[in-house]
Parts: C-alpha cells; structure tokens; sequence
C-alpha cells in the first residue's frame, strides 16, 4: 500500500535530545555572561592566547589596554583613519601590541608616570632598515583590508599575488575571519556573500556548482575548483573550508591565468587559499549545532618549530553527524588536513594532504520538469521527495607538493606536483521529473559509482628587471593535467511522487554495478607573461599568451577507444591598470577561455567527427575605489561563447551565447563597528546564435537579469564583544528552457545572526548564532545549464562556540 509520508516524522527521543542541547548552549552563553562582568587584570607579559578582528586603530588599542591592563591614553587623531590587523594566536603583551602597531607608523613608549602613550616612529637614517617589496608570485598572503572579511589582494594564477587595486579583472577575496563568522562548512556557503556567484547545487544535495557571469562552474565535477592556484587536487563534489585560509573569486575566462579548466568553465575561476602555519601557535576547537540536529567538533592546531622557527605544521579536522533540516536526510562528514611547510631564506615549500569523506541518508535531488508544463510553486524546504532508503557515499583524497626557490633577488623558481582521487556510490532515485502542475514526479532509482583519479604538475620561473624606465615582472610557467574517469550504473524501474506529499516506495534491489574506464583526459600547455609598469606603477600593462593542448579518449565498456580527440589553441591576454592617484584604479581586460571542441554524436550523419576547441572572449572595463576603510569595483563587461548543436540531422558549431553585464561590488567598514559586504551584478544574457531559429535572442538557460547582496554587521556599542549580523540575497526570475516557455519566480532570502566574543578562564571564546532563511520563505533557488532547478533551503538554525588555548 502506498502511503503519503509525513511532513515531519515522528522521533520520540529527538525533542529531550534538542532540549538538552540547547540547555547546555544556553549555560556556557549565560556562563560567558557572567565571566565577562569580572574585569581581568593582567600585571605580567605572560604569554597568552587573543582572537581580536580587524578593526578601527584607536577603538582596538583602548579596548586591549583594558584588558590587559595597561594604562594607554593618546590623541584620538593619531589613529584616525588608521585600521588594527587581525590578532588570533598565543602573544606576549609586547608581541600582541607590536602586531595591533603593524604597518601603522605608531609606536607605544612608556611615559614617567609608568602609562603609555601613542607617538609617530622616528626614523633615524643611520639606522634606517630597508624592507624590498614583496616578490610577485610570492606564497606570503595579502594584508586584510578593514573590516577583516576580505583581503587587498588575491592569486592571479600565474601571475601570483597582485594587489586588487594593481590587478586588471574583478577579483573578490574572502578571509578566514568571514569563514568563521558566517559559519561556512563549505565554499558553496561562502559564495553567497558574491553577487556575481549564485550556486546551483541542492540543498541538502551531494554536489556544489555555481554560475559566474551566468556561466556554469563546477557541473561536471571532475576537480572544477583550484586549489593554491592549479587544477586536479580540489575535491570532486563539494570543498569544505576546514583546510581553506582564503576563498579567492576571479571573474572571467582564465585559460592563460590558470590553464583550461577540467570542464571548460569560463565565467571564472575559484581559488581555495589553503590554511598555513602561523607565526604564533595556535590551538582552536570549534563546537558546532546545526538544525535539525547536527553536531560537530572542529580542531585547529597551528605550531612553528625549529631554528628561527622554520618549519611549520597546520592540522584541521572536523567531524559531524546528525539529521538535517530536510525530512528524512542525516549527514556525516569527516575532514582531516595536514598542510606543512618550510620557509627558508631562499627556499619556501609546502605539503598539503586533505581526506574528507561525507555520506548521505536521503541525498536531495534537483529537478527537471516535462515539456509544457508549468513550474509549480515550490514545496518548503524541509520537503525532501528522495526515499528514506536512499544513501551516497563520497571520499576525496588529495596531495600537493608546492616550492619556491630564489636564484636570486630577481628569478624566482616554482613548481607543483599532486593530485587527487574520488570515490563515489550512491543508490537513490535520480533526478525527479516533474510531470505536471500539482507536484507529482517520476524518477527512476539507480546504483550509481564514480572514480575519477586526477594529476597533475607545473614548473616554472619569474623575472623582474628593469628596461630603462620600465619595469618587468615576466612569468613562464609549463603545465600537465590529467584525469581519468570510470563509472557505471545499474537502474531500476521509475517510481511515483509528489514534491508537496511524498511517497514512499518500497526499498529497490540493484546490484553493484562495475566501473569500467570511460574516458581519459589531458590538458598540458606552455604560457609567458610580462607585466610592464612605468610612472611609479601608475600605469601597467599585462600581455601573455598560452599555448594549450588537449588529447582525450573515450572508452567502451571492454576498454577500446570509441572517439579520440587531439587538438589544441592558443589564447591571449591583454590587461591594462592605469592609477592616476592613490585611491582609483581603472582597468581594461582581454580575456579568452578555452573549451574542449565537441564530437559529432552518433545520431548524427557526421558522426564522429571533431571540433575545434571553442574559444570564449571577454571585454571588460572597470574602476576600483579604496577609500582607506571602503572599497568598490565597478566593472562592464561582455563575454561569448559558441556551441555545438545537432540541426537537420548534422552536428555543427552554430550555437553562441552572449553574456552582457554590469557589476557593483562594495566590501569595508561603512563606520566604526559596522561592515558592509554585498553587490548587484545586472546581466543581459543572449542566444545570439541557434540552430533552432525560434530561440534565437531568447535568454540562456539559468541567468536571471539580477542578482543582489547585502550583508551588514554592527557592534553594538552598549555591550562590549557583541556584535548583531544580517543579510540579504535576491535572485530574478530565470528560465529552464532555451524556448522561455518555463520560469522560475524570483526570490528573497534574509538572515540573521550574533555573536559575542568574552573570555572564559582566560580563554578568548566567540560564540555565534545565524538563523538562514529566517522567515522560511519557500522558493526555487536556482537552475543548471542542463534545465534541472533547485529547492531553496528551509529556515535553518546554526551555533557554534570556539575556544582558543
């Protein structure tokens, strides 16, 4: 018999269990409170651990000379303007208040009386110690810009480390501080503080992909992220920030930046920073709740050792198990990393080894819809129309060598090598199509296996030197990708549904299917570049080119080659930054993205035959603003992007999509104690060209005409540590069919939040609380390339507390 499944199940146990947990949240908050009402006097420089964001100078000093005591009166003009970096480790008072001074121009001298004061360092030029500049391309990161969510600079590909203001392209930068914060288990989470990012993977699903520009990133999975600046080590499905320093966004085809990418993504390209040691220790662990009952622990451990503390280990690990907000799903997830490196005078090497497994009870799914029939409304979020039976089971396992070796002042040597691998099982029907207008479903269960093992190595060499007034930063970099993929798939027979009343079907029996290679890719180029500066570096232009190419084999279930492909191209990039003062930069980008040419299928009359690689461009023109404490890019831009389609029985390229937009993006301190982060990007996206003359200047699959973000926090200034956070997304209506006949409805989502830094038995401890989608507003988050759209997430809960050690 069929039976409609509930809404909610009945879990006896579950409401002591959450009872519990939330009485124990609610005394270590009331037992925060109450620590913080004693006033902690400390006489000595004992060492000892802070976690101070980044801040307005002069608030900072004076509420760390409280606590630590020390009597520190100054003019408040001193500091105007002038903003405090980051303080999370184990410092003495002297080496807390060297790094709060850093980069200032302030020192703190003692006065008679045994206070202290502010002064202007003097600078003595007997004594005077010479700093060179950092070397492009080199591993140090960025400083963080005021406000601490976002960094001045960001990874350029080959191009290394470039300031945001001296880079020509949108680049978006968000810090560990905004990690935490946010209390984002994944990058996909992170991205949505980024207007020109909207994710399109489930909620409560085993994959995330986004679209940038209103171009797909991450569809095909095969590593589509990069990971410290290459391709092939990040994970398959899903990257967890545990091990992630840095979330680094640009925006834009990077064939020359970063090499093609493994599924030919040109919309831009998404770099995880990983964690590296500190230069003071570090012990953190983070307790963590998540709705409807999800439990985890994360541990950081950060040390330096050796002579001159040259070698340094940084150990991330997380475990979290529990059921979701989403009816019948439970998640496990566990997370080790292990990054070690090595920083000598000449010589700076890294280790990086990442393991995470996650496995699902009841995965959701996307959805497709059959031809003609209208969207329903979307179901609340909480609603899952996977069977309770269905499970997915995903491991990743990674490793990256990385080196740097400096000939001399001016040549610089660098490499990598790693890879990674994907297992993959999943038994659970797949993805539902919606047949008509009142919800009901149908889908056909599977048992689903995916491998796919990825490689990858890079050399190469960077040059600075002067031609008259020019100045040069040339890079040359040679590369190789590989990857190889086997699956298999064993289905069933299509079962029934509704996505407002799901029903339960009887647990299918599928046998383990067999994973037979079925294609084998590689990508290698060979790429230089030159940025040329003049007038103080007020005007730089950046020229390269990469010469890339791509062998892939398609493979039959008894391992012969059935279509093979050898082809290649290579792809320009002109940029050009032009500061006429200090705080403006305009910039202009050529860009070109690479993408494998398609084989003509077999129902084609030219079956087999291959095409070249597609060649996407984009023109960009932007401004970026830095007003000290605010900073703000401003970009237009155009990308296209051709297409193979099958018309009048032929295969052929005839297909082009043009992506037009406008971005705005605002990241800083508004004023003391309140921090903006958001953006809108508006696109006008086209299918210029068609096989199918109907669809021709209809919009492209996915693409809404807006996108928007805001997120503000304030610090609440009768309530020292307290600190009030919320955001806004907003998303335009999009179509899932090339025709415009099917649409989603455009959507809001709002969320709210705290947290609250104290101390507890001396130990600095934040405790953060965020409510996602607070008033549970029931929606269709997002569409893929290939028409499947999204659930919305329901009204979710998050707390987590941290204690450093």
């Amino acid at each position: 018999m069929l039976v409609a499944r509930p809404l909610r199940p009945a879990r006896p146990f579950k409401p002591m269990v959450h009872g519990a947990v939330l009485s124990v949240l609610l005394a270590w908050s009331v037992c925060a409170l109450a620590s913080a009402a004693v006033p902690v006097q400390l006489d000595s420089v004992a060492v000892r651990a802070y976690h101070i964001a980044p801040g307005p100078l002069g608030a900072t000093l004076s509420n760390f000379a409280v606590d630590a005591g020390i009597a520190l009166s100054f003019e408040p003009s001193i500091t105007q303007g002038l903003t405090s970096p980051e303080l999370s480790g184990t410092y003495s008072t002297q080496a807390a208040v060297t790094r709060l001074l850093d980069g200032s121009g302030l020192a703190m001298v003692l006065r008679s009386d045994g206070s202290y004061t502010l002064v202007q360092r003097t600078v003595t030029l007997s004594a005077t110690t010479v700093t060179a500049p950092e070397k492009p391309g080199s591993s140090s990161l960025p400083p963080v810009y005021s406000g601490g969510q976002v960094a001045t600079g960001g990874r350029l590909g080959l191009l290394g480390n470039t300031d945001v203001m001296d880079a020509p392209f949108s680049v978006s930068t968000y810090t560990a501080a905004l990690i935490k914060d946010q209390q984002a288990t994944t990058v996909g989470d992170v991205l949505e503080r980024d207007s020109s990012v909207r994710a399109t993977g489930q909620a409560g699903g085993i994959v995330d992909s986004f679209f940038i520009r209103g171009f797909p990133v991450g569809e095909g999975n095969l590593g589509e992220l990069a990971f410290d600046g290459v391709y092939g080590v990040a994970s398959n499905y899903r990257v967890f920030t545990d091990y992630a320093e840095r979330i680094e966004v640009v925006k834009g085809p990077g064939a020359l930046l970063y090499g093609m990418s493994p599924n030919s993504a040109v919309g831009g390209v998404i770099n995880v920073v990983p964690k590296r040691s500190l230069d003071e220790d570090l012990t953190r662990v983070t307790a963590s709740y998540a709705q409807d009952f999800q439990l985890g622990t994360h541990l950081d451990v950060s040390r330096r050792f050796g002579e001159d503390r040259r070698f340094g280990v940084r150990v991330n690990g997380r475990l979290q198990a529990g059921d979701t907000a989403i009816d019948e799903q439970s998640r496990d997830v566990g997370v080790g990393a292990i990054a070690l490196d090595y920083q000598g005078d000449r010589l700076r090497t890294t280790l990086d080894l990442i393991t995470q497994k996650e496995q699902f009870d009841a995965a959701s799914r996307p959805f497709l819809i059959a031809d003609g029939v209208p969207i329903p409304p979307a179901a609340n979020g909480r609603t899952n129309v996977s069977q309770a039976w269905g499970w997915s089971k995903t491991l990743d396992e990674s490793a990256l060598l990385g080196g740097e070796y400096d000939l001399s002042d001016a040549l610089t040597l660098f490499g990598h090598a790693g890879g990674g691998k994907s297992d993959v099982a999943r038994l659970s029907d797949q993805t539902p199509t919606i047949i008509n207008s009142a919800g009901d479903t149908s889908s056909t269960p599977g048992y689903y296996k995916f491998k796919v093992r990825r490689y990858t190595v890079d050399v190469g060499a960077r040059l600075r030197f002067d031609t008259g007034p020019i100045s040069h930063s040339s890079t040359l970099q040679v590369t190789r990708y590989r990857d190889e993929l086997s699956r298999g798939i064993i289905s069933s027979t299509p079962i029934l549904s509704n996505i407002y009343q799901p029903i339960e079907r009887p647990k299918v029996d599928i046998a383990t299917p067999a994973t037979p290679k079925v294609s084998a890719t590689e990508l290698s180029g060979v790429a230089v570049a030159d940025t040329l500066s003049i007038l103080d570096q007020r005007v730089q232009v950046t020229a390269g080119l990469r010469k890339q190419s791509i062998r892939s084999n398609n493979y039959n279930t008894a391992g012969a080659v059935t279509t093979a492909y050898d082809d290649g191209k290579t792809t320009p990039l002109f940029g050009l930054v032009v500061r006429p003062w200090e705080r403006v930069s305009f910039y202009y980008n050529y860009l070109e993205g690479l993408s494998k040419g398609d084989i003509a299928p077999a129902t084609a009359s030219n079956a087999g035959q291959v095409f070249a690689p597609y060649v996407s461009r984009q023109h960009e023109v932007g401004v970026k603003l830095d007003y000290g404490t605010v900073m703000s890019t401003l970009a237009l831009f155009q990308i296209t992007k051709p297409s193979g389609e099958l018309s009048g029985g032929a295969f052929s390229v005839q297909g082009e999509q043009r992506n037009r937009g406008l971005e705005l993006n605002v990241s800083g301190e508004a004023g003391p104690g309140t921090r903006l982060l958001g953006g809108v990007t508006l696109l006008d996206a086209q299918l210029t060209e068609t096989g199918v003359a109907a669809n021709r200047g209809n919009k492209p699959i996915g693409v809404p005409n807006v996108q928007a973000n805001l997120w503000a926090e304030w610090d609440v200034p009768q309530v020292e540590g307290l600190t009030l956070t919320s955001g806004a997304l907003y998303t335009a209506s999009q179509y899932v069919d090339q025709a415009n006949t099917q649409a989603l409805d455009p959507w809001t989502r709002f969320d709210v939040g705290a947290r609250y830094s104290t101390r507890i038995a001396q130990r600095p401890t934040i405790l953060r609380v965020t409510v996602q989608n607070v008033f549970d507003r029931e929606y269709w988050s997002g569409v893929a390339s290939y028409g499947a759209f999204s659930q919305g997430s329901p009204r979710t809960v998050l707390l987590s507390t941290s204690v450093d050690f």
